[in-house]
């Protein structure tokens, strides 16, 4: 099983505001920070505030920013929303009436179980975990770089 591009970038996004949990964050800045395009990112952002993992905040100085804590955000509940079939083989699909062996055969069950025991793996890690796993990761994402940027309140 692959997770597509678009789950990797989702929990890419989650981890920078997760690690720039006392600020906004915004578009611009995590493009940059992972060289890919803003339009691809405002895509991604959309299941992930339709699910309430990111909140949005309009405006000149809006951005966005985790819909609850770090710590409560799966990585399960970022492959659910951004996922759209976990199809492993044509058998776990509604349609595979073509298998002669459909209603004889373990490999759907196998899968099944394989499947699931991938989505408990998930369950049990958080964005909080992948960010703590690199202490380093503010400056790695240039977070740290942009904040001697701004001015002094």
């Amino acid at each position: 099983m692959r997770l597509t591009r678009q789950t990797n970038y989702a929990m890419r996004i989650l981890m920078y505001c997760g690690t720039n949990k006392d600020k906004l964050s915004r578009i611009p800045e995590i493009a940059a920070a992972y060289s890919v395009s803003e339009l691809f990112l405002f895509k991604i952002l959309q299941p992930l505030v339709e699910n309430g993992l990111v909140e949005t905040v309009r405006g000149r100085n809006g951005g966005v920013r985790l819909g609850r804590s770090a710590e409560k955000i799966t990585l399960f509940d970022v492959v659910r929303v951004t996922e759209d079939s976990f199809s492993m083989a044509e058998c776990f699909d509604n349609d595979a009436a073509e298998c002669p062996l459909i209603d004889s055969c373990g490999l759907n069950s196998a899968l099944r179980e394989a499947l699931g025991a991938f989505f408990a793996v998930l369950e049990r890690h958080t964005i909080a975990d992948l960010i703590a796993a690199r202490p380093n990761m503010r400056m790695a994402l240039g977070i740290d770089h942009l904040d001697q940027r701004a001015p002094a309140a």
